[in-house]
């Protein structure tokens, strides 16, 4: 799977493990349409390993810790249900050690599906996969939300309650340390404590993290942003044209960037790429408008086609890249914007400007994730990568997938 995208479960009874090279914390938390717990019986982890539908199976550091869950057995008024990890090893981040979630049947351990987090840095919690209730059927979310401030950023943000010692007078003479924060979980042996280090206030989600829809009209992207290209919860659009434009930061001096799209199946394995010198991809579903070498002139200096409806089963990411194919760096370059167009209509969309530009050759703009349900999502990106060609876009992009 590929953050974003969900797949139907097709058991009801299923277990997600959490895989990777150290040790994990795995908990699950039972949501309502709030998207809150109940109460912090809800909260389930190594030192309360059952609730109501959801147990915490420990793999005693020889196999991973999951969550296993029998949809069946939830309670009325459970919608969703959170998988999260940590490393166990206080204050360690994700950075190089990036978790893999496997959801299995429970009952005969077959694979469901596998998740990766990509691109993890500081984070030293995440919200991993969701299962959740959609139109009476259940189904599983790749999620790869962080957290910079471990599993009590997590847990509050869901509305389990984690206490603080109020703080003291100072001491006349040095005062013994204070004891970190512990969620309300029942009582448990003395030897274990709950995996929640100190946290004074939730984690704040990535620059314009969150999605939205066009029920509202155009829209203008955050880096990190998604939009669903749905309108009243139907599908909008068939085709969608994608505009690249850009302007040389000092006078008289040309730039020729280059705009690509490059297509991926459902392991993040790259089926086609379509740039200047290959205009047209996938039986025409994909279409370059042609090579624009100096930037000049106003409005879209290159323009790619997608026909939705016509792409393939096997497509189900689209990542949009820019490249300075003469070597320039991007602090040479104003004004970078991808803009979302109605293929039909040319009416503007979504648009993200691009800010900040780093010393790089190679940006990843924009990506498209499709559903299960056949909707596709667009979300703003804006990394920079050292690359001339779309060639060496081919693995960053996967990894933004």
């Amino acid at each position: 799977m590929t953050s974003g995208s969900n797949l139907p479960l097709p058991t009801a009874r299923v277990a997600v493990d959490v895989a990777a090279p150290v040790r994990l914390d795995v908990s699950g938390l039972l949501l309502t349409a709030d998207g809150k717990v109940r109460s912090d019986d809800d909260f389930i982890f190594y030192n309360q390993p059952a609730g109501p539908g959801v147990t915490h199976r420990s793999g005693g550091g020889a196999a991973p810790d999951a969550i296993v869950v029998d949809t069946s057995a939830l309670p009325p008024g459970i919608e969703k249900i959170v998988v999260t990890a940590s490393p166990d090893a206080a204050g360690q981040t994700f950075q190089g050690i990036e978790p893999t979630a496997t959801v299995r049947n429970a009952d005969d351990g077959s694979a469901i599906a596998t998740f990766t987090p990509p691109q993890l840095g500081t984070e030293t919690a995440l919200v991993v996969v969701e299962l959740y209730l959609r139109g009476g059927a259940w189904k599983v979310r790749a999620v790869g939300q962080g957290y910079a401030n471990g599993l009590a950023g997590i847990a509050t943000d869901f509305g389990v309650t984690v206490e603080e010692p109020a703080p003291a007078a100072a001491p006349a003479a040095p005062a013994a340390p204070v004891a970190p924060p512990v969620t309300q979980a029942p009582p448990a042996p003395a030897a274990q404590t709950p995996p929640t280090p100190p946290a004074p206030a939730p984690a704040a989600p990535p620059a314009g993290a969150g999605k939205i829809n066009l029920d509202k009209g155009r829209v203008s992207l955050q880096k990190n942003q998604t939009v669903s290209l749905v309108k009243g919860g139907r599908p909008l659009l068939s085709g969608v044209k994608m505009g690249l434009g850009w302007e040389p930061a000092f006078r008289g001096k040309d730039i020729d960037l280059d705009a690509s799209v490059i297509a991926y199946g459902p392991q993040r394995n790259h089926i086609e790429s379509c740039y200047f010198g290959r205009l047209q991809i996938l039986n025409g579903a994909v279409q370059h408008s042609g090579d624009n070498l100096t930037g000049e002139g106003a409005g879209d200096d290159e323009v790619i086609t997608v026909h939705l409806g016509a792409l393939p089963d096997t497509v189900t990411g689209l990542v949009f890249v820019v490249n300075s194919f003469t070597g320039q760096k991007f602090t040479e370059v104003a004004k970078a914007y991808c803009r979302l167009m109605d293929g039909t209509t040319g009416e503007e969309l979504v648009r993200f400007d691009l800010t900040g530009a780093e010393p790089q050759t190679g940006v990843i703009m924009a990506k498209f994730i499709r559903q299960f349900s056949g909707e596709w999502e667009m979300t703003a990106i804006g990394d920079f990568v050292k690359s001339r060609t779309v060639r060496g876009m081919v693995k960053p992009g996967a990894a933004a997938l």
